[in-house]
């Protein structure tokens, strides 16, 4: 692991989370000056995916198609830099984080609390991913219709 991300700085956080949170905010300043575009949005979303390497490309463009074919309403976006995707409210509802992004293990696949994966007392809000297959694939598909089932 390379000292930049795996060690925190003064601040407590590594420069890859600082890095996230920069994009972030010009994500929000973006937003801030009449709203980013759909199809801007779209194309960071996209740029952001093709930016990832190996194992981490393919599997957000296997999320990407999945949440863009089982739950259409949501709009691609990036999210502190991620491929995520938002509500009408503009609120994320999904994200996923490549593993290269921080050196992870695996690359994960995240709802937040406006997704409707509520079970019982408490529920999954994050996934490992690592491979893609008929299981995995069905397993997404059942998690973005879940997101979305109250909107």
């Amino acid at each position: 692991m390379s000292t930049d991300t795996a060690e925190s700085g003064p601040d407590g956080f590594s420069a890859a989370e600082r890095e996230a949170m920069k994009q972030r905010a010009a994500e929000l300043r973006a937003e801030g000056r009449g709203g980013a575009k759909k199809a801007d949005a779209l194309q960071a979303c996209l740029d952001r995916i093709a930016s990832m390497e190996g194992t981490d490309r393919m599997l957000a463009e296997r999320v990407h198609a999945s949440v863009t074919e089982h739950a259409p309403g949501l709009a691609p976006k990036t999210w502190y830099g991620m491929p995520a995707y938002a509500n009408a409210a503009g609120k994320v509802v999904i994200f996923f984080q490549d593993a290269g992004k921080f050196e992870a293990r695996y690359a994960s696949l995240g709802f937040n609390d406006t997704a409707t994966l509520d079970d019982g007392d408490m529920w999954a809000t994050s996934f490992a991913l690592v491979a893609w297959n008929d299981d995995v694939e069905a397993r997404v598909a059942e998690l973005v219709r879940a997101a979305v089932a109250d909107d």
